[in-house]
């Protein structure tokens, strides 16, 4: 048997729609942006694929009116839901948290007194927080410094990134709130 060029190229091209579902997929279950490394090592692919496959995800969804984007930030990537949907999220994410109300309460304290001293967080929160700080740290929401025998805690880009707020304008009206 033959095999021809049409043949190559439809086998070409079922490859390439295999791999953009494959790296659809790894967008859709993180959640988070993801680094090409990250990319890589989840979709066994090469950069330079990837790259492409990206670029195609981005003009399926542009062609498809789709509330969904394909977000890129400092070389980092995710699935996000597009900004003027956002309040749709906020909906439902007010129904169950991720996160406990008192976890919800020791993150505001990390976000409104950074950098902030763990010692001092226990302090006020209880050592209930120790768990919260080890969930929050995990999730890379926050970012940890020792110092001598407390850690020093702040937020991480990936905060602002999680929450979907812009970290200038969510530190000026924290500062605005302040100076009342």
């Amino acid at each position: 048997m033959e095999v021809s060029s049409k043949t190559l190229d439809e086998i070409e091209e079922s490859k390439q729609r295999e791999d953009l579902k494959v790296l659809e997929a790894v967008f859709f279950v993180s959640g988070r942006f993801l680094s090409m490394q990250d990319l890589i090592s989840l979709t066994d692919l090469n950069p330079i694929v990837i790259r492409e496959l990206i670029n195609k995800l981005k003009e399926k969804y542009d062609k498809m009116d789709s509330a969904i984007e394909i977000v890129e930030k400092n070389e980092l990537w995710k699935m996000d839901v597009c900004q003027e949907y956002v309040y749709i999220i906020n909906k439902l994410a007010t129904g169950s948290s991720e996160f406990s109300k008192a976890e919800q309460e020791t993150l505001a304290i990390i976000a409104f007194k950074q950098p902030i001293k763990q010692s001092v967080i226990i302090k006020i929160r209880g050592n209930k927080a120790y768990e919260h700080v080890k969930k929050f740290f995990g999730l890379s929401l926050i970012k940890k410094k020792k110092e001598g025998h407390t850690n020093i805690l702040s937020l991480s880009d990936d905060f602002y990134d999680y929450f979907g707020v812009d970290e200038n304008n969510s530190l000026k009206k924290l500062e605005e709130l302040g100076e009342d």
